[in-house]
């Protein structure tokens, strides 16, 4: 079986949710975390902060280096990535999951949150994955990961919130552009989104509460999909836009009944899934056993 042991992996936003689920599935292997947050004092709404991130890697059997990091900065990016690098050698892996987010019509969007969302998920994911590029070319399996969806310019995914949509849709621009760039360097660059939502603090919080965090898959189906492709050949694994349960499929799982929240009631299908990627044979979104 593939494995992470060893590898130095350089995740932002690891404090929690999914960021933290990637950092999880990566130190059962005994991998490095670095942990590239904003949050080092615990905050009223959001579970986690950099240091409660570390002791739970540490504690699954990775080593973990908290680093207070606002991706927006380039001086906070760059010695984030140095300090990681001289920590453990080098880096292995970067992975972009730091993201702002606003459901917003145009006439709605406040420009300063506009500006926060296209500063973290297009400017951060593309300085982040810049600073991290001449240590990636040292690595015997580099890979850089986007936690963004697959290229669908259908006007649905647009319409109710252009300003998010355009902010998150460039992660997954820079992906394609950066896996064509690096191919030679053997540098894998790829993207993973969810099928559905994910019970993340970014659903309770501003979207839909409690009552769609029942509908939502557990942030492991994330975490063990970004290890399916971090663990695959950089070469020959490049370019892909995934989405979580098809690539799953394709590893040979089946039980994704382990991921649900609550098996009694149906899963709510994530923004920008296109339909051209359908759940995989034999996998339902509809309500399941009670």
């Amino acid at each position: 079986m593939a494995t992470l042991a060893g590898k130095t992996l350089f995740i932002t936003g690891a404090s929690r949710g999914i960021g933290l689920a990637i950092a999880l599935r990566a130190a059962r292997d005994g991998a490095n975390i670095a942990i590239a947050a904003k949050t080092e004092t615990p905050h009223p709404r959001l579970e986690g902060t950099i240091y409660t991130a570390a002791e739970a890697i540490e504690k699954a059997g990775g080593k973990a280096l908290p680093l207070v990091c606002d991706i927006r900065f380039e001086e906070q990016v760059e010695a984030a990535v140095a300090k990681a690098a001289a920590a453990f050698g080098g880096i292995d892996a970067c992975v972009n999951n730091a993201s702002a987010i606003s459901l917003t019509p145009a006439v709605a969007t406040d420009m300063k949150r506009y500006d926060l969302m296209h500063s973290i998920n297009a400017r951060g994911t593309f300085l982040v994955s810049k600073t991290c590029i001449p240590h990636l070319k040292r690595a015997a399996n580099p890979h850089i990961l986007m936690l963004s969806p697959p290229l669908d310019m259908d006007a649905k995914w647009f319409a109710p919130h252009v300003a998010y949509s355009m902010a998150k849709f460039n992660m997954s621009i820079i992906a394609l552009g950066l896996a064509g760039e690096l191919k030679a360097d053997g540098i894998a660059v790829n993207t993973l989104w969810p099928r559905t939502t994910i019970a993340t603090a970014a659903i309770r919080n501003l979207l839909g509460g409690d009552a769609l965090m029942r509908r939502s898959r557990k942030p492991e189906i994330m975490g063990d999909a970004a290890h399916a492709i971090l663990t695959q050949d950089a070469r020959a694994f490049t370019g892909r836009f995934c989405i979580d349960d098809t690539l799953l499929y394709e590893q040979g799982v089946r039980d994704f009944e382990q991921y649900r929240v609550d098996p009694s009631v149906e899963l709510a299908p994530d923004f920008f899934v296109p339909a051209s990627i359908p759940p995989p044979p034999g996998v339902s979104l509809a309500a399941g056993r009670r």
